[in-house]
């Protein structure tokens, strides 16, 4: 009986999810005649703004469309098109993360975009980051080629800063933007400026306090690691590159102590540190520019420091904004993607809200050069997409259950109550198992 009660009851929550979502899809008249599209997305208030300003001034443009805007918050935004695309209530133009990308054309989710885009006047493909657009073509068997299946809302390089203010209190140089640390240099400089200000013989200024699960990368890509060999049929982790790295990671807390530990940790997080102006070194994204435009001290960007490769390493992100494939209206879903993702009156904005880099190469050439906006090295936002930035892993296979794993397991490595290369050792057979998996998966849903 409790498996039927608890069956029900999940039901009814699916239900209510998807009831509060049936508004979203397909397309509708309002009452003035005017085609309705639903857009759906996620984001925080000033991208909301933005968006708010873009499809105001989309409308100007477009009479005789109307957009019914669908903002959910970031950490429900996947469970709630899930259960869309579950009721068949898939609003017209979305979000989605290339790393659903299979899974969705697979299943009919996706419309191709390639002929709307290549008889469109105003789309230039050689214009806008080719990084970005491949992320969305499919072939049917490799992401990466093929027709278009979405358009990159943005690209997103996941960039170093440091508290260029705490470097001159301190009497230290600051980081070379061309030249990156070596990872002892790092360690020396973040030693320096892991201080005790206040006298209690405890330090309440650290070096830095790296996410694993969105900083690691960096550390294990310029050791010349990585999770996945390049077919991406097989689990890397037990590389000796790759161990080294997570050991590094892991001995910035544990025993160079430049991190806070985790009682620090649980009194006040890194992020709120570097907020405050207690951390010199901290990632920073496009989408914390408008943000850290407040911040109580000047902050720059500079590459990551370097492992064995000697070449810096980081990841780019991006969401994808597609069409549903049960459209009622294609032709102006499809406008209204690009209008988003390429027209530059959409893109003006949206950059100006300082939620992302410009789309437009072009654009982001003029973007660059502008000293009135934080940071002042956005250069090395470019210099990611254009030269050393990569996709996250998952994002190559049909779904990334095994490369989440690998993060839920990892405390006890930060924590120094196992090794890496014990850790490694044991986590491999349990990825590989999850990836073969979503291999069988992938070619089951291509038949």
């Amino acid at each position: 009986m409790r498996k039927k009660k608890g069956f029900a009851l999940a039901m009814v929550v699916l239900l209510l999810m998807v009831a509060a979502l049936a508004g979203c899809g397909g397309g509708s008249s309002s009452s003035d005649g005017s085609k309705e599209l639903t857009f759906m997305f996620r984001g925080g208030t000033d991208e909301q703004k933005a968006y708010r300003d873009v499809i105001k001034k989309f409308e100007e443009e477009h009479p005789g469309v109307k957009v019914k805007m669908v903002v959910t918050s970031a950490d429900q935004y996947a469970t709630k098109l899930r259960a869309a695309i579950t009721g068949n209530s898939l609003p017209d133009v979305f979000y989605f993360a290339p790393g659903d990308l299979k899974a969705y054309v697979n299943s009919g989710v996706l419309k191709d975009l390639t002929p709307y885009i290549e008889k469109s006047k105003d789309i230039n493909l050689d214009n806008i980051w080719k990084y970005g657009v491949d992320l969305y073509r499919y072939d049917g068997k490799m992401a990466g080629q093929g027709n278009i299946y979405g358009m990159p809302k943005d690209v997103g390089p996941f960039a170093l800063g440091y508290n260029k203010t705490m470097f001159e209190k301190a009497g230290l140089p600051v980081p070379d933007k061309d030249k990156p640390y070596t990872w002892d240099e790092f360690i020396k400089v973040s030693q320096q400026l892991t201080q005790d200000t206040n006298g209690d013989g405890k330090p309440d200024q650290y070096g830095t306090g790296f996410n694993v699960q969105w900083a690691l990368q960096a550390f294990v890509w310029s050791n010349g690691a990585d999770w996945l060999d390049a077919s991406k049929t097989k689990v890397t982790i037990d590389d000796p590159k790759f161990a080294e790295a997570l050991q590094f990671f892991a001995d910035m807390q544990n025993k160079y102590k430049i991190t806070p530990g985790i009682e620090q940790s649980q009194t006040l997080d890194t992020y709120q540190r570097w907020m405050k102006g207690e951390m010199a070194f901290f990632p920073v994204g496009p989408w914390d520019m408008s943000t850290f435009e407040k911040l109580p001290f000047e902050y720059d960007l500079m590459p990551y420091p370097v492992g064995s490769t000697g070449k810096p390493a980081t990841w780019i992100g991006s969401l994808g904004i597609g069409v549903s494939s049960k459209t009622r209206y294609p032709d102006e879903a499809a406008e209204l993607v690009n209008y988003l993702t390429t027209s530059k009156e959409g893109m003006k904005q949206l950059v100006n809200a300082k939620v992302q880099i410009p789309n437009l190469l072009d654009m982001a050439d003029e973007w660059v050069k502008d000293t009135k906006t934080k940071p002042n090295n956005k250069q090395e936002f470019i210099d990611i997409v254009k030269d050393y930035g990569r996709a996250l892993p998952g994002n190559y296979t049909y779904n990334a259950e095994w490369y989440d794993i690998f993060f839920t397991d990892i405390q006890p490595v930060l924590d120094g109550k196992i090794t890496a290369v014990d850790y490694v050792k044991q986590e491999q057979p349990k990825m590989q198992k999850l990836l073969d998996k979503a291999v069988e998966q992938e070619k089951k849903s291509q038949k």
